[in-house]
């Protein structure tokens, strides 16, 4: 059976794959794996609720660090995942062409239509503070250009997501890393029993169902009658209003997490791309993306019910 293995080294402003080498598994650990803005923190919420009987007692989402986060100080990181007797997660945003494969790891994939992420992304980068922008343009590893301040036109901010890449070999996704190219490189490892996908779509449409796909693939014992309080407890709603008990202080974006939780809501593109931008992501998808793959990232598993 054919495994992952790395072919690139991701160093930028964002990004720091060899943060990995760092990393020591275990044969329980969980790995939240997504592009960008496609579920991540909703994700980690939901294992957090899944292996903490109260995990409001927990730091936020500290326990459950970004490895290859280019701002992580990782010695710290380490020393606290080391330190750890409960079941270990951890976050990432690499394509699985720059992370290390474990077989006894258990990864979750969460995806989402890039145009959808796109709209969130757009929120997300816009409420940059300069304080944040400058303090990326500060990381020494192997940048040779300045991360650039979002631009003021929306259209030309999708022009540049969707025909540019940050790395040699990508070419979409600028100024973060690639968003369909990434998915496609998990994608084409989906074979594999330790890899779960879940799209945003169906979290949003059928919570209860895919946080029950979450529990089995994770062979988690939970008693039924916590299902519909982890259901509401990772509400966008619940998330939004307890924002800083989930991901901390936020000081990347103005208005911190409430800024960073948007309107969780998919759609919002349509009216806003014109026909010409949708061109370019239609010749994106066609140039990153197997025609199942790109079928998935629209559509999840709704359309096989």
């Amino acid at each position: 059976m054919l495994v992952p293995r790395i072919e690139h080294i991701y160093q930028s402003h964002q990004l720091n794959s060899t943060h990995w080498e760092r990393f020591v598994a275990r044969d329980d650990d969980i790995v939240d794996a997504t592009s960008v803005k496609s579920g991540t923190t909703w994700m980690q919420n939901i294992v957090r609720h899944l292996i903490f009987p109260d995990p409001e007692t927990r730091p936020g989402l500290e326990v459950s660090p970004w490895i290859d986060s280019a701002v992580t100080r990782i010695n710290e990181a380490v020393t606290m995942l080391e330190a750890q007797q409960h079941r270990r997660f951890v976050k990432t945003h690499l394509p699985l062409d720059g992370l290390p494969y474990y077989a006894q790891v258990k990864y979750i994939v969460v995806t989402r239509d890039a145009r959808d992420v796109f709209m969130s992304l757009w929120n997300h980068y816009r409420n940059f503070t300069p304080e944040w922008i400058e303090r990326l343009n500060r990381i020494p590893a192997h940048v040779d250009r300045p991360f650039p301040p979002c631009p003021d036109d929306i259209h030309n901010f999708w022009r540049e997501w969707m025909t540019r890449g940050w790395f040699e070999w990508e070419s979409e996704g600028y100024p973060w890393w690639s968003n369909l190219r990434h998915t496609q490189t998990w994608w084409n490892f989906r074979h594999l029993p330790n890899i779960l996908f879940v799209h945003f779509n169906d979290l949003l449409t059928n919570p209860a169902d895919e946080i029950r796909r979450v529990v089995e693939y994770l062979n988690i014992d939970l008693p039924d009658e916590r299902l519909p309080l982890i259901v509401d407890a990772v509400s966008f709603s619940s998330m939004k209003q307890n924002g800083e008990q989930i991901i901390g202080t936020m000081s990347a974006t103005k208005g911190g997490a409430h800024t960073f939780f948007n309107s969780g809501t998919n759609g919002r593109w349509r009216g806003v791309l014109t026909d010409d931008d949708l061109e370019l992501y239609e010749a994106a998808v066609a140039r990153e993306l197997t025609p199942d793959c790109a079928h998935w990232l629209e559509h999840g598993r709704l359309s096989d019910r």
